[in-house]
């Protein structure tokens, strides 16, 4: 840290330079002409439970004072507020004493070097070396040396391949730099976040109001906010805060970071009770980062793009109420959803792919098909109907199927456990709030979240040899997880469900055949859905359990079995250095839909720990009476009053494989709802046939069909209502029936069928007439393969 002299003489060292000593962009006098008069806002509830954030009209009388629209004309605000221009005032000084600072730091020369990925035909660009001085040179400023085709579309630069890096953020050290496009998932989510900076700035200019928080979401970003009592965020709002958005666009306003101690975050945003939250629960001692947007100071960590002028198209979507913390007993506040790009054709496709999308919500889907429903009185939980139900037993089955090929033993465990599990599995300390806990004759319980801690019992119920491993111990179990009535969204969000959990517990030098073995699932499974799928291995995070060498064996068997698996033809995988689990490396698999939407299913975990809690082992082959102990630290989780014993001589612990392949079966069903957009391949269709009679005559025919073919175990159903033949063709058709069988005098006659196939347009006028045997013999093969194309 300089001295206070120091300090001084650097920001008269800064001011001959010509480098001003707070933003012009970020005056907020310079925004009051931005800043148009009256409009109505969001009532945030008042707080029922003590130490929660007080109410906007609580916070009023602390001296937060936050306008409503009889304080001011039509279409906004008159000037910033006071608590904006004082926070604003606490950042520029703060920001001026660190730039004094790291003018007065040395800025040694530092190996920089630039890895611009892969060429068009893939082949991989050579390296380039760039000088550079740490504390001046920054990501940015090498763009210049990079080929436009490159620099066009790069919103954030990805340090030695883990930190992402703003592109004007000084650099501190040697390094490798990467960029990272708008086209990828990370760039996406860093622009999207920047945006939603700039909506927060706008929304504070026109309501005066108290921001909550602001992320990127899936198909863009929104910003929570508490306005004036009694008020609400209406349709016509919009169009003055994007008015105001695109005048920001046009400063080009640059996104500042500066790391900022816990006291002065805490003078820097102590008129907000919802910025409060977050600094006194969720920030670390140390304090944490703000970025400074035009006349916005937030609490943030970053990174961000490099300023304003980037986002070329900006748009509000829609808004709503939330509950602050997705908690109903918090406060209500406002919520605006946006949407914005580096170019305006992208916002073109993108409002094309939203109305492509509406039309394969789940959601509509499941009511038009009757697969599902909601019911307020069992929030998060399905309710399956008959149709749905079939999708879901032909998913079980094919999982049967494959369990039973590839050696697993499925097995069933309880619903409910005394809290001692958890406690010692580890889940009570870190994930109690999430489980549906109950009081039992004076003791806890909880409804189980998750198998492992239960198979990890029936592990140990009894003697084991390593003759049984590996052991695969597949469970369809009923889950719940108590999510945030906020969070809830159809059935990709649940409080009630099931997947196909598996828990495989093996020696060592099993791992990496295990591991090629469940790619082989992976590539079974998605493949008969149509699903390309991405591996990513997540590796050693900083805070883990178990020693180093335990983990980098790990870490090199997957990836043993990850080159394997591409060098097959899997595709390439990619590597996320430092985000695995505390214990244990994993492998997270995205799959692609038909709108190319990425989804996260599958996961592939190794863990350490939870042998080691539960003192798992098995008998060894070795006569040495060596034990072998994976990942054995010596550390108990928390919670356990003794460390683990060791294991015994001539016994060793087994390590656990945590494996689902589609997760949860609700989302995968809706995934697959979307996927096929209600257009079911027939061997998992609800509905596969439809039999209807060209007049009364034929009725017994019609029944005779529909036995024959439901006696195929096919889903068979007949028209025999009084609408007229061409009615009940439409409405099968709109009911996305696979086939269509219209029989009359002609087809009785000769045993046949007149079959017309939903995704063949040749046969909707006049059908092909086939006789029943083969008809029977055709439509079995396509059930029994699971094809995808609806065709015979």
């Amino acid at each position: 840290m300089a001295s206070k002299e120091s300090v001084e003489a650097a920001e008269a060292r800064l001011e001959e330079r010509g480098l001003p000593l707070r933003s012009e962009a970020a005056n907020p006098e310079k925004h009051e002409a931005n800043i148009q008069t009256d409009q109505k806002s969001p009532q945030s509830k008042k707080s029922k439970n003590k130490g929660k954030p007080a109410t906007p009209a609580e916070a009023q009388s602390n001296g937060t004072k936050i306008k409503s629209s009889s304080d001011s004309s039509k279409t906004g605000i008159s000037e910033l507020p006071d608590f904006v221009k004082a926070r604003n005032e606490i950042f520029d000084r703060l920001k001026r004493k660190y730039d004094a600072e790291i003018l007065q730091k040395d800025h040694p020369v530092i190996d920089v070097v630039l890895d611009l990925g892969l060429e068009n035909n893939g082949a991989q660009r050579p390296a380039m070396p760039v000088a550079a001085k740490a504390w001046e040179s920054t990501p940015g400023s090498f763009l210049k040396h990079v080929d436009r085709e490159i620099s066009a579309d790069v919103v954030i630069a990805k340090i030695d391949g883990k930190e992402l890096w703003d592109l004007d953020r000084p650099l501190e050290r040697n390094c490798r730099i990467s960029y990272i496009p708008f086209t990828s998932s990370e760039g996406r989510n860093v622009f999207w976040h920047s945006s939603a900076h700039v909506l927060g700035e706008a929304a504070e200019c026109h309501y005066g109001c108290l921001l909550s928080h602001g992320p990127p979401v899936e198909q863009g970003f929104f910003y929570d906010m508490a306005i004036a009592e009694g008020q609400v965020v209406k349709e016509s709002d919009w169009a003055p805060l994007e008015s105001k958005a695109s005048k920001f666009f046009k400063e080009k306003q640059s996104f500042d970071r500066l790391h900022v101690s816990i006291p002065d975050l805490k003078e820097m945003f102590g008129y907000s009770k919802y910025k409060m939250y977050y600094i006194e629960n969720l920030l670390p001692p140390e304090g944490s980062t703000v970025y400074r947007c035009g006349s916005l100071v937030d609490l943030c960590l970053g990174p961000h793009i490099q300023n304003t002028s980037k986002i070329k198209a900006f748009q509000i979507m829609k808004n709503s109420s939330c509950y602050f913390r997705g908690d109903k007993d918090d406060d209500s506040l406002q919520r605006i959803y946006g949407v914005a790009f580096p170019d305006k054709k992208r916002m073109t496709d993108h409002k094309k792919f939203l109305e492509e999308a509406a039309k394969r919500d789940h959601r509509r889907i499941g009511i038009e098909q009757e697969l599902f429903f909601f019911n307020e009185l069992s929030p998060g939980s399905t309710f399956l109907l008959p149709h749905g139900t079939r999708i879901f037993n032909a998913l079980q089955k094919l999982l049967r199927s494959e369990y039973q090929r590839r050696e697993y033993s499925e097995v069933q465990s309880p619903n409910m456990y005394d809290s001692d599990l958890w406690k010692r599995s580890g889940h009570w300390q870190h994930y109690s709030d999430d489980m549906f806990v109950l009081d039992v004759e004076k003791k806890k319980w909880a409804l189980k979240p998750m198998n492992c801690p239960g198979h990890c019992l029936m592990f140990s119920h009894r003697e084991r040899s390593y003759r049984e491993l590996p052991l695969r111990m597949a469970d369809f179990g009923v889950l719940h997880r108590n999510e945030a009535s906020g969070a809830l969204n159809g059935m990709t969000r649940v409080r009630k469900f099931q997947q196909d959990d598996t828990h495989i517990f093996c020696t060592q030098d099993q791992i990496t055949q295990e591991i090629k073995g469940l790619f082989d699932f992976l590539k079974c499974i998605y493949g008969l859905f149509g699903f390309p799928f991405r591996l990513k291995l997540s590796t050693r995070p900083d805070k883990f359990l178990g020693d180093i060498k335990t983990w980098d064996i790990a870490e090199s068997k997957l990836k043993d079995a990850l080159d394997s698996f591409t060098g097959s033809g899997g595709g390439q995988w990619e590597l996320n250095e430092g985000d695995g689990a505390f214990y244990g490396p994993k492998i997270d698999i995205t799959i692609s839909d038909a709108l190319r939407r990425d989804w996260q299913c599958a996961t592939i975990q190794l863990d350490f720990q939870l042998p080691q809690n539960f003192e798992l082992e098995y008998m060894t082959a070795d006569t040495s009476g060596k034990a072998k102990v994976p990942g054995k630290d010596g550390v108990a989780s928390e919670g356990a009053s003794d460390l683990p014993k060791a294991p015994g001589p001539g016994r060793a612990r087994p390590v656990m494989i945590h494996r689902a392949i589609v997760g949860s079966f609700e989302r995968f069903m809706a995934i697959l709802t979307e996927h096929f957009a209600g257009k079911w391949p027939f061997w998992i269709s609800p509905r596969q046939i439809l039999v209807i009679p060209v007049m009364p005559a034929v009725n017994d025919y019609v029944e005779e069909v529909q036995k024959l073919f439901r006696s195929q175990k096919m889903h068979v159903d007949i028209d025999l209502s009084g609408n007229t033949m061409l009615k009940k063709i439409r409405t099968g058709q709109l009911q996305q029936y696979n086939f269509i069988f219209v029989v009359g005098a002609q087809e009785r006659e000769s045993r046949s069928v007149n079959i017309r196939n939903r995704d063949d347009q040749e046969t909707q006028t006049k059908g092909e007439l086939v006789p029943l045997d083969e008809a029977i013999r055709k439509l079995r093969a396509l059930k029994k393969e699971r094809r995808l194309v609806n065709a015979i």
